[in-house]
């Protein structure tokens, strides 16, 4: 039988088909830093799939919704 999904950035980044391993993500987050007016799903950092997926989950107010404002915070350090 199958518990609920866990919603957190480690699956995100397997969610979009990237190395999920905690130094994967903080090596992604670390080179992909954005400009403080660069929106998350606006950046070229994502293939289209990857940003449809951000966006429809982000407008749906989706169980993903807390890790990709996690992750949106952790590529905007200066905002």
């Amino acid at each position: 039988m199958l518990g609920e999904p866990e919603y957190n950035m480690n699956e995100l980044f397997a969610q979009l088909g990237l190395d999920s391993s905690d130094e994967a993500i903080d090596n992604f987050v670390e080179k992909n830093q954005l400009a403080k007016d660069e929106k998350l799903i606006e950046s070229d950092i994502w293939n289209d799939n990857q940003r449809m997926f951000l966006q429809e989950e982000w407008e749906k107010d989706a169980a993903w919704v807390e890790v990709i404002d996690d992750l949106n915070v952790r590529l905007h350090p200066d905002a």
